[in-house]
């Protein structure tokens, strides 16, 4: 039986992963009525990356994100303890973990998906530290990976215009308590404004009617966009103070802020909230709109390649979405 003394919890490496093709702005404004400029001034969106047919998959997405993070480190996949996805557009509803572990050959690995939308990385951040540092496991891959492009009605400009498909994952591994860089976390949910941001069940459809058998389906996203706003503005902010002074941190020492890349509106507001220098904002929304889950990998991704964060910054990272939910977590880098 493994000891219960408590360990620390680091991040290793991370890898992402887009869809090759791209879809603009001037290319929306053939689907549905808007402009470059009217998406732009109103999301800071440029382009979005979207999945091509039945040939790609949020599986092949999130494979590649994982094997680059892998391959960042040398590390065998064998050595794998546990997958964690989180993700609102799998596959297969019965998930797809357990696919990514088989492509990635991490045979040792427990899989599972962790489904809480936009703020899903995060909830699988806190998820996996909690299991690192009880000393259940060593070594856990945490994957972003969402498709939304598959679930939005292209006749609703105030959806359609927002959302791209990516994949985004991190290489979590224990550590001496020491060298811990998940320094603290705080998380929330609030069931009563579930409605403002949803994919909901659809209506059944009678296929029998002697036996009375029905067959469901489900509708696109739908978001109330102002609701939504009211709500990330207002309660993240909230959330990255409590968990910052429960930490002893001034926000003067924030190195960095990696929100969940929905929209610039918010992204803005809630940087003038903390009163926080714009180029200590992460942020890659341009390019990509909101991936969802895979929102805050794909930037941390790029923005350590980059060679921008550097040894002990401090980062702050903040998710929020459908549920609704939110949640922040401070790492050490």
């Amino acid at each position: 039986m493994k000891s219960l003394m408590v360990q620390g919890a680091k991040i290793l490496a991370t890898g992402s992963a887009i869809p090759s093709s791209k879809l603009s702005n001037h290319q929306m404004s053939k689907i549905v009525e808007t402009s470059d400029e009217w998406i732009f001034t109103r999301t800071g969106i440029k382009e979005r990356r979207l999945l091509e047919g039945a040939d790609q998959s949020l599986i092949d997405l999130a494979v590649s994100a994982s094997k680059k993070a892998l391959n960042k480190i040398t590390m065998d996949p064998s050595k794998i303890d546990l997958i964690i996805l989180a993700t609102s557009s799998p596959n297969d509803l019965f998930g797809s973990a357990s696919k990514i572990q088989c492509q990635i050959g991490a045979t040792n690995a427990v899989a599972f998906d962790l489904t809480a939308a936009c703020s899903g990385f995060v909830l699988g951040l806190v998820t996996a530290s909690q299991f690192l540092q009880n000393n259940t496991y060593s070594n856990i891959l945490v994957i972003g990976a969402d498709v939304l492009s598959k679930w939005v009605d292209w006749s609703d400009r105030s959806t359609c215009i927002l959302f791209g498909d990516a994949a985004g994952a991190a290489l979590l591994q224990s550590c001496s308590i020491v060298d811990n860089s998940i320094l603290n976390f705080q998380l929330n949910t609030d069931g009563n404004y579930a409605q403002h941001l949803s994919i909901n069940y659809g209506k059944e459809r009678l296929v029998h009617p002697h036996l009375n058998l029905y067959q469901g389906s489900f509708k696109y996203i739908y978001m109330n966009g102002k609701e939504v706003y009211k709500f990330a503005v207002f309660q993240v902010p909230l959330s990255i103070l409590k968990c910052l002074h429960s930490s002893n941190i001034s926000i003067e020492e924030v190195d960095w802020l990696l929100l969940h890349q929905a929209n610039e509106r918010i992204l803005n507001a809630i940087r003038e909230k903390l009163s926080i220098s714009s180029d200590k904002i992460i942020s890659n929304l341009r390019n990509y709109g909101n991936t969802s889950a895979a929102s805050i990998p794909l930037a941390l991704d790029e923005t350590i390649q980059e060679g921008k964060i550097l040894r002990n910054d401090l980062i702050v990272i903040a998710g929020f979405g459908a549920g609704l939910t939110w949640g922040t977590i401070i790492i050490r880098w």
